[in-house]
C-alpha cells in the first residue's frame, strides 16, 4: 500500500511544479497574443472532449444511447438560453424518457 502513496505523492509534486513553471518562467511578463488565444481555447476543447467520452463511449466501444438524446435536449436548451439547472433538468428528464421508451 505505500507504493501507491509514493505514486501519488509523485504525480502531486509533477503538478504542482507543471503549474508552478508558468509564473516561474514568465515572471511578471504577459503572455504573448498567439498563447492566450491557445491558452482561451483550452477549456472549451476540454469540455466538449469530456462530454463526447462520456456521452459516446463506453469501456472501449461507441455507444449511441439515451445519453445522446440528452445531450441533444442540453444542447436545445442551451440554444434557447435556458439557465444551467433548467438545461440539466432537461437533459436528465430527456435521457430519462428515452430509457423509459425503451432506447438503451
Amino acid at each position: 500500500m505505500s507504493g501507491i502513496w509514493g505514486i501519488v505523492a509523485a504525480i502531486g509534486l509533477g503538478t504542482m511544479a507543471i503549474k508552478a513553471a508558468g509564473p516561474v518562467l514568465l515572471g511578471a511578463r504577459p503572455l504573448p497574443a498567439r498563447a492566450k488565444s491557445v491558452v482561451a481555447l483550452l477549456a472549451p476543447a476540454l469540455l466538449a472532449a469530456l462530454v463526447a467520452t462520456a456521452t459516446l463511449g463506453e469501456g472501449q466501444s461507441l455507444v449511441i444511447d439515451a445519453r445522446i438524446i440528452g445531450v441533444g435536449a442540453a444542447v436545445a436548451a442551451l440554444a434557447l438560453r435556458a439557465p444551467t439547472l433548467a438545461v440539466v433538468v432537461v437533459a436528465a428528464l430527456a435521457a430519462a424518457l428515452a430509457r423509459l421508451a425503451g432506447i438503451r
